[in-house]
């Protein structure tokens, strides 16, 4: 017979990570599967809000989870993309391109990804001057000019991040002007690297091998800024595509409620793949607490036969 296991995690961002800890400290019998660890605060840069550290960077948290994991033996399966969620009896299926696991709930936290552009040029030029983390290959761009699109807190803290990297910052921004922390922008504006450009969309990626420049448009008029790199920041798209037994809104976002049950009993979902309004790394690792802590409680029941 397959083993059963009390709770499957899909994901290990700082929800999927609190959730295990949470499960493990309760005794269940879990595993967490997932592609990688640390999700989006992994990519994270200098992170100056998550209570008990006046600073550290993303990498610097995400060992810090990891260690605690750790900690607790709790099973990670690495590089296991969830391709389905299937009602198993009383139980569930989670099927993965590597193989199905079967438990009595299951909490997903499978988080987001970068949302693209859709513009010419971005296939061909991904990997080769374009990059949608400036975490992970902004040091690639050393004394380079380079265009950030976006204008919210993604934008802000790769500018802030490339600034000490970088020669030449453009912030192509669609909106009449930036968003995100105040701080942030206040940050990013004292530099005189960065030039931003409001009411202004990329319309178009140049190169030869490699990106050579940009072609942007503001009302109607449309000029070419030559850069080195380019960086996407204009948003994230939840990774709940094979979520189908679920309710979700119209940005694709897993419907929770306060307890962070969803449509389906015995399913729970945390942090940013669900509908929470605030996409925050001590947010999702309270929603990944109080996930586990409906696991626990719906097994309990369950096992009482209440």
């Amino acid at each position: 017979m397959d083993k059963i296991y009390d709770v499957i995690i899909i994901g290990a961002g700082p929800a999927g990570i609190t959730a295990g800890v949470y499960a493990a400290r309760k005794g269940m019998d879990l595993i967490v599967l997932t592609g990688d660890i640390g999700g989006q605060a992994a990519w994270s840069g200098d992170i100056e809000n998550y209570t008990g550290y006046q600073f550290v960077t993303g990498s610097e948290l995400t060992a810090k989870f990891e260690e605690h994991m750790k900690k607790y033996s709790i099973p990670v399966k690495e590089q296991e993309e969830v391709t389905g969620i299937d009602k198993d009896g009383n139980f569930f299926a989670v099927s993965t391109l590597k193989g199905k696991y079967k438990a009595r709930t299951v909490i997903v936290s499978s988080g987001k990804r970068s949302r693209e552009l859709n513009v010419p040029g971005e296939e061909e030029f991904k990997n080769k001057g374009l990059t949608y983390c400036a975490t992970c290959d902004g040091p690639l761009f050393s004394g380079k000019d380079v265009a950030i699109i976006g204008g919210g807190n993604s934008a802000l803290d790769a500018a802030l991040q490339l600034i000490k990297i970088a020669g030449k910052i453009f912030i192509i921004n669609i909106e009449p002007e930036l968003k995100g922390d105040a701080i942030m922008r206040e940050k990013v504006l004292k530099s005189d690297k960065v030039t931003v450009l409001n009411k202004t969309r990329i319309t178009a990626i140049l190169g030869e091998a490699f990106v050579k420049s940009i072609k942007v448009k503001k009302d109607e008029e449309e000029k070419e800024i030559s850069v080195q790199g380019i960086f996407v920041e204009i948003g994230l798209i939840p990774n709940s595509g094979f979520t189908g037994l679920l309710d979700k809104n119209k940005q694709g976002e897993i419907e929770v409620n306060c307890a962070n049950e969803t449509s389906v009993p015995g399913i729970f979902a945390a942090g940013d793949v669900t509908n929470v309004p605030e996409k925050q790394i001590i947010v999702a690792a309270g929603e990944g607490a109080k996930a586990a802590l409906g696991a626990f409680k719906y097994i309990s029941k369950s096992r009482e036969g209440g």
